[in-house]
Order: structure tokens, then sequence, then C-alpha cells
């Protein structure tokens, strides 16, 4: 299976926008021949936190009319946003879309990063699910740099880990380049790095999207100014 790996600058707080470009990126993921593209987290909404916690109207489930654009770009999708909870404070949650638009699974992320703390919820479980034969594990961001999440989900078999992140310029480069091969080559497991690039929130994003190969080496990488997907096969 090919897989891709997206970048974006997002719009902030405009759902439909940001669904728009996610659409445009998930079909030029299909035209390069991918069956799943993951995008990076609050992909919807940019990190936008201060808006999330003031407008509900921006939270997004997984049957929100705002994805259609996305769920119908006939490819299978991964696509963060901030998800209603039933209580105050939303949900980082990644809502992954077969290729017939049909939800497969809900991962909500789990370690919030500092601030987060203040205008979400926690997630309480792990994201595992399967699609062509390949079962897959999930992770936002912070979520990825605790290794006993993504050695859980190689216990259960997973061959695949997708992260929707954000990871700045300064010091993100490095946790971007360390965090994500490093699991890579602690658990055997092909990994998938989604982020931004350009401003996202108070941070800019460095763009850099990639994937690894178990035992760590880089198969494909996108460069840190242009929207876009790179792909590799898995």
């Amino acid at each position: 299976m090919k897989i891709a790996a997206a970048q974006l600058t997002c719009v902030p707080a405009d759902v439909r926008a940001n669904a728009a470009q996610a659409a445009a990126l998930a079909a030029s993921a299909r035209e390069q021949g991918a069956e799943l593209v993951v995008f990076p987290e609050l992909t919807l909404t940019g990190y936008e936190l201060e808006a999330l916690a003031a407008d509900p109207g921006l939270w997004t489930a997984a049957d929100d009319p705002r994805l259609d654009p996305v769920r119908s770009a006939g490819i299978a999708t991964a696509v963060n946003v901030a998800l209603p909870s039933g209580g105050p404070r939303p949900l980082i949650a990644t809502l992954v879309h077969d290729a017939d638009g049909a939800h497969v699974t809900t991962y909500a992320k789990q370690h919030l990063y500092r601030h987060e703390r203040e205008q979400f919820a926690a997630g309480g479980g792990d994201g595992c699910f399967e699609l062509g034969g390949i079962r897959f594990s999930l992770g936002i961001c912070y979520d990825n740099h605790f290794p006993e999440l993504t050695g859980r989900a190689a216990a259960d078999g997973c061959r695949v880990h997708l992260a929707s992140s954000l990871y700045g310029t300064g010091d993100g480069i490095h946790e971007r380049a360390t965090v994500h091969p490093g699991i890579a080559e602690d658990h055997g497991l092909y990994v998938v790095l989604a982020n931004h690039v350009g401003p996202a929130g108070p941070w800019t994003g460095c763009g850099r999207a990639a994937i690894w190969a178990p035992g760590g080496a880089l198969l494909a990488e996108a460069d840190d100014r242009t929207a876009c997907v790179v792909t590799a096969s898995v």
C-alpha cells in the first residue's frame, strides 16, 4: 500500500476552507497512487486554541457535512479535528474514513501538551485499526513522545504508525527528526508524519512531512515551505 503524508498552512479557524485544502491534497495523493493520506494536528481549524475554546461551532464530529469534500476524495483519510466530547471541552482527535467515505475509527489524543490541558479533554484509549489488510496505530503530536503508546501498538500487531503533528521551527526541527525515526527503530514500525508548514497559531510549522521505514531509514520527506504530500509504499 502506498501512503501519503500531508503538510499545509491552515486558514485560521475556517473549517470549510481547510477542508477544501485537505480535499485538494487528498486528490493529489490519490493521483500519485496513494490509498491513504494523513493530515497534521487540528487540520480543519489550524492550531487556534483560543478560537476553539470560544466557539464550539468550530468543533467537528465524524459525520459533520463540512468534512464531505475530504470524505468524497476517493482515498482513505486520517484528518485531525477538535471533536465534541459531550462535555464543555473538545477532544483533539483523528477521524479515519475509508476511500468510500465510511467512518473507520476515531482516536483522541491522550497526552495533552502544556496549555492544551486547560482547553481540551484527554482521550482514554489507543487508536488501532485495519485497512487493506494492514494494521495501523494513531498518535497525535505529543503522544508520540511516549514510547509506551507505540510499544502497545507494535504488540497489538500494528505495522504502520500515523502521526498527526505540529512541529515548529527551532527545537521542533530537532524533535521531529529524532522522535519519529526513533519509533521506527525501537518498535519496527513504518512511521508517517504529517506536519504544518508556515504559520500555525503561535508557532511556525517546520514542514518536512515524512515517512520512515522500520529501522529508521527515511523513505520520503517534504520541503520546509510547500503545501504538498509525499508518498511511500509500506
